[in-house]
């Protein structure tokens, strides 16, 4: 089983800016470029923050409200600054090349971020993956995820043949039919199905159930 890692689905090109950048120029970076946030990087390149749009209207919010409408304690808190180093958020939660989409997931989720800096072993930035990146493992083809599953899991790892347990898979959700001998091995299939990369689900049913059309997405 070969799992899709960072270094498969992260963005190689990276558009940064340094922590002296205006923020003005933060903000046409981000439009230039499509994007809604930008790594700040020191001179070695190595990511020390994350500024977003968040964090330059954080900063638009704190300014007097030049109608007047938001006064004293109505007015929103916000951030002072007028450059990236100033504005950005701090310290950059990163990632690393070898981590599976899990890891990354997990990161993103206990962080609370949308977005993650990838550095090498030196801590120096060479990609950045977002949560659009991560769900780009289950845009694989139904066909692909079956092949993996009676291929390399069932057969290869565990040795169990196609006849004694029948593999459908729809929309992503692989549909065990048949019994798992020896039951032992029972948790070990659901787990490994389970971690193939694209898997939304996984459901049993007994032989006898009326079997599963493949789905034919692309």
């Amino acid at each position: 089983m070969r799992h899709r890692t960072v270094q498969d689905l992260m963005t190689h090109t990276v558009i940064t800016v340094r922590a002296e950048t205006s923020f003005k120029e933060v903000a046409v970076k981000l439009a230039d470029h499509g994007i809604d946030a930008v790594p700040v990087v020191d001179a070695r390149d190595c990511p020390v923050g994350v500024v977003s749009e968040t964090d330059l209207l954080r900063r638009e919010a704190s300014r007097p409200d030049p109608q007047g409408h938001l006064t004293g304690s109505s007015a929103p808190a916000g951030g002072q600054g007028e450059s990236a180093g100033e504005l950005m958020t701090s310290p950059a939660v990163c990632a690393q090349p070898q981590w599976n989409v899990v890891e990354a997931a997990r990161a993103m989720d206990g962080h609370q971020v949308k977005r993650l800096p990838v550095v090498d072993e030196t801590g120096k930035i060479v990609g950045i993956i977002s949560r659009g990146d991560l769900l780009r493992v289950f845009l694989r083809r139904d066909a692909a995820i079956r092949e993996e599953i009676v291929y390399d899991v069932l057969d290869r790892t565990l040795g169990i043949g196609q006849q004694a347990l029948h593999v459908a898979v729809s929309e992503g959700v692989a549909t065990l039919r048949g019994s798992i001998e020896p039951p032992a091995l029972h948790s070990a299939v659901l787990r490994l199905c389970q971690s193939v990369d694209g898997v939304v689900a996984v459901h049993e049913l007994p032989l006898d159930a009326p079997a599963v059309r493949p789905g034919s997405r692309r």
